[in-house]
This record gives structure tokens, sequence and C-alpha cells, in this order.
């Protein structure tokens, strides 16, 4: 009986190895820049994200969340990312006061896409929620499709972010995160 208890707890330890890797959100500050715009995130409205690479301390700030999924699709950024956090909107206080610890993880939030709902520095955003039925009240009241972080249409993001001329360079997107 031992060796299985030992098979277990093994198997318990290494599914949970995974997230111990992970880093953990940083709290938003007034050092945090934007990558794409250059300028403090606490300055802009509405959700941010940031993006941990491996190896590296400090996190990839942007002035909002579909800044952060555009990153994830334009080749030339790196691809070795640790984590990817955006504001839970759900958890907000306001749009104009998003919050600094309210993090959620990406790869799990659900994004409205299409609503009338603008970036920090205008143009359409993508609005994260962590919780999917708080997506579907948001789409309910502004517009929009809510969309897992997988399936996020990338012409969507991309395309909102050319008619942005503050936001993410011009470069064909690869659907890569």
């Amino acid at each position: 009986m031992r060796p299985l208890a030992f098979a277990f707890v093994a198997l318990a330890l290494a599914a949970c190895e995974p997230d111990a890797e992970k880093p953990a959100p940083h709290t938003l500050t007034d050092a945090a820049i934007g990558r794409y715009c250059g300028m403090m995130l606490t300055e802009h409205e509405g959700p941010k994200g940031q993006i941990l690479l491996k190896g590296v301390d400090e996190p990839v700030w942007f002035s909002s969340a579909r800044d952060t999924l555009a990153f994830t699709l334009l080749p030339e950024e790196p691809k070795d990312i640790a984590a990817i956090y955006v504001t839970d909107m759900g958890a907000a206080s306001s749009w104009a006061e998003p919050g600094v610890d309210n993090w959620t993880d990406a790869k799990t939030a659900s994004f409205v896409i299409g609503s009338d709902a603008q970036s920090g520095m205008g143009g359409a955003e993508a609005v994260p929620f962590a919780d999917k039925a708080a997506a579907q009240a948001f789409a309910r009241d502004h517009g929009g499709e809510v969309y897992a972080f997988d399936a996020v249409p990338p012409d969507a993001i991309i395309a909102a972010a050319d008619a942005d001329t503050d936001a993410v360079p011009e470069a064909e997107a690869a659907h890569d995160h």
C-alpha cells in the first residue's frame, strides 16, 4: 500500500508543478510604462495587461488588454512567455479606476470583443473578465461577443490595433498565443 500512496503524492506534486513555476502578477504603479505607447499606465482608463517573460524580473506592461493580446500574436515579439495577466474588469471599481491588483490569468479569462468600450489609448478594447457570466453581462449591456483566450479572433485584435495609431506596430499576426 505504501508504494501506491507514494505514487499518488508524486502525481499530485507533478500536477502542481506548472503553477509553481508561473510568476505572480506585479502591482500596477506609476512606474509601469506601456510597451507600445511609452506612457504611464495609471494615466489611462480601462483594463491593462502585463506579460512576464522567462528569466526577466520585470513585466512588459500594456495600456490595454487588447495590446496585451496583440503582443502574443505579433511574430516579432518574444515567445518565451511565463505568464500573461489582464485586469479583471469584473473586480474593477469602475472603467476609470480598473484597479492595481485585480489581475487574472489571461489564458483562463473571458474577453468581450466588439463592445462599445474604448481602450485607454482609444480604439476598440478586448474587455477581460475572470468570470464568464460577468463577461456575458457586460456584452449584453455594451455589445460584443464573449471569447476564451485561445478563441479570440486575431483579426479583431490586430485590425483594432492597426486602427489605433498609438498602439502596436503593423505586422502580420500569427495566432501564436
